[in-house]
């Protein structure tokens, strides 16, 4: 019998702007290699996402080693090198209230503001600075993440939406809940969708990983990564069989137990 596998590997360079697919990727502690490096900040250096501002979904991040791309409708796109030193921000998201972070410069801040209508600056994560997990799911003391939510990575199997679509009139994409891993080939192993949320560690080509803690979801998922339209689906159908102590679930957050390098196609081993 063949081995589920990874079927998808996704980086959202820009915490909150539009992913894109890879091929391959290193995994590194804080994430997948290049993901959530940047984020968004107000002026007061508070975190800006898709939950308040849907058009975040238009814009198209491209990340090399030491440049950085952006492109949305109507923009003409940008390019710029990556400061890793210079005019350092203290900057919050969820609760880290000063998690230091490298300006980028006038230009990605004029033309993201232009875009969203309103002041922000665009900022990267210091390369020294190690942003900690909740030392309730972390795995060792020193475990950290970059700009996502709380967990370096998130991970959802193929089945899992294919049994949320089939309860549904209208299917949506899996962007919707911008994973990092997609894995299929799950259901002739164990029951059809949700397998994942039973499983505690695994390893993927050569990399192993834990999975810690079941991924609560905001209305990021209702926002139409193509267009930024807002709607109630897919949240109203979550909420009537993956809805307990108030919150939806889809998808469970990763820690890497082991570094290296994840491909397309790498299989999916069940450790425990």
């Amino acid at each position: 019998m063949n081995l589920p596998n990874l079927a998808e590997l996704n980086i959202y360079p820009v915490k909150s702007l539009r992913g894109h697919p890879v091929a391959a990727c290193l995994v590194e502690r804080p994430g997948l290699e290049n993901d959530r490096r940047f984020m968004i900040v107000d002026p007061a250096g508070r975190f800006v996402t898709q939950r308040e501002y849907a058009r975040m979904a238009l814009i198209t991040p491209s990340s090399q080693a030491d440049t950085l791309a952006l492109s949305a409708p109507g923009m003409e796109e940008i390019s710029l090198e990556v400061k890793r030193s210079g005019k350092h921000m203290n900057v919050e998201i969820w609760s880290s209230p000063a998690v230091d972070s490298i300006d980028q410069g006038d230009m990605p801040a004029a033309w993201l503001s232009d875009f969203l209508k309103m002041p922000v600056r665009l900022v990267r994560m210091a390369d020294h600075f190690q942003r900690t997990l909740d030392p309730k799911y972390a795995l060792q003391a020193d475990d950290h993440v970059s700009f996502a939510d709380g967990y370096p990575i998130l991970i959802v199997s193929q089945e899992s939406l294919d049994d949320l679509n089939s309860r549904m009139s209208q299917p949506v994409p899996m962007n919707r809940f911008r994973p990092n891993l997609v894995v299929q080939g799950v259901a002739p192993h164990a029951p059809a969708g949700f397998a994942e949320d039973g499983w505690k560690r695994i390893r993927i080509g050569q990399v192993e990983m834990a999975l810690v803690k079941p991924c609560a979801r905001c209305n990021v998922p209702a926002i139409n990564q193509d267009t930024a339209e807002i709607g109630r689906e897919p949240n109203t159908t979550l909420a009537t069989f993956r809805k307990r102590d108030g919150k939806v679930f889809f998808g469970v957050n990763v820690i890497p137990i082991t570094t290296g390098k994840l491909q397309i196609g790498d299989s999916l081993e069940i450790l425990e």
